[in-house]
């Protein structure tokens, strides 16, 4: 699996997309691609439907032909507005977005709302602030969290729509 994953995400990059994020369900039946654009005008500089189809064509020779792959079904998408933040450059990239972390493994809550009897967070939904020295700054209810990227379960861009 790990063979495969490499591969898409290669076949993927020199198309000039970043692989955001692979799945392989039904016993390696279906194969999920979600794709970014490389190097993005900016934050709205989002993945078309024909992006979509060039890498899916690509990938599908490669799958089939140069690796004979036996699978049945491929979809590939938008990574979308509320896409998985993974690598510390993607925390960096949206920075002053809204995003929704969850870590493995709690930490004492320090802001402004804790108490003494206050339980380790887990979960932090606020403005992200950057990165500082391999910990992810994400601002919640006016205070800043410091939370390691080792210890980030899940993370996920959280849109505000008006």
């Amino acid at each position: 699996m790990q063979n495969l994953h490499s591969v898409v995400e290669k076949t993927v990059t020199q198309l000039g997309y970043e692989l955001v994020d692979f799945e392989a369900a039904n016993r390696g039946k279906l194969l999920r691609v979600f794709i970014d654009k490389l190097a993005p005008k900016d934050n709205k500089d989002s993945v078309t439907i024909d992006d979509c189809v060039l890498v899916s064509n690509q990938l599908g020779n490669v799958l089939t032909v140069e690796l004979d792959i036996d699978y049945d079904r491929l979809e590939v998408s938008s990574a979308g507005l509320d896409r998985v933040l993974r690598k510390e450059r993607d925390f960096m990239r949206f920075t002053g977005e809204r995003a929704q972390i969850k870590l493995r493994v709690g930490i004492p809550d320090d802001g402004p709302k804790a108490t003494p009897t206050t339980l380790p967070r887990k979960t932090f939904l606020g403005q992200l602030q950057g990165v500082d020295e391999g910990k992810v700054l994400i601002e919640c209810d006016g205070w800043v969290y410091r939370l390691s990227l080792d210890n980030i379960d899940k993370a996920r861009l959280s849109p505000v729509f008006d």
